[in-house]
């Protein structure tokens, strides 16, 4: 619980561990919940072979099935949600959870990791396929300096929580 007793969850998904740094860094900073959105079949550690699954899924619009329970979700106002920018846009385990969680009416603090194509669609497909959501601005990183974004982290947490 931040200072506004707010109930927050930081929730994410990362394949290669720079979304899930930037995850921690969050919630060590605004404490609440944590919880890694997992898809049931894991991606391969090969980056080839997931770049061609992660492809068909976003072009077959694709819900793949995940792992990730939670239990009272109603009971979060603010959902710090991060995931890497996949192709332009969100990786499609994402979707799932957006699908399963509604996000509606929450307070919904984007953060985005990249590799080099910053922003893109991440942030406006997150708002339509999270509607009736108030978002914050959000935050998006390179993956390369995700590890020591903590001043940026922090700067962007105090702006979340007005």
């Amino acid at each position: 619980m931040n200072n506004n007793g707010s109930k927050i969850l930081v929730a994410y998904f990362s394949w290669s561990g720079n979304t899930k740094a930037v995850a921690e860094e969050i919630h060590k900073q605004v404490g609440g919940d944590i919880v890694e959105i997992v898809p049931e079949t894991p991606y391969s550690e090969t980056y080839s072979v997931t770049v061609a699954k992660a492809k068909a899924e976003q072009a077959s619009n694709a819900r793949p099935a995940i792992s990730t329970k939670i239990a009272d979700f109603d009971k979060y106002d603010t959902i710090y949600l991060g995931y890497p920018n996949w192709w332009g846009s969100m990786p499609m385990p994402v979707a799932t959870f957006i699908d399963t969680y509604k996000m509606s009416g929450k307070k919904v603090a984007p953060f985005f990791t990249h590799g080099g194509g910053g922003v893109q669609r991440c942030m406006s497909d997150l708002e339509a396929r999270a509607a009736g959501a108030k978002f914050t601005d959000y935050l998006c990183l390179s993956g390369s300096s995700a590890k020591k974004s903590q001043g940026e982290i922090s700067s962007w947490v105090k702006k979340t929580q007005n």
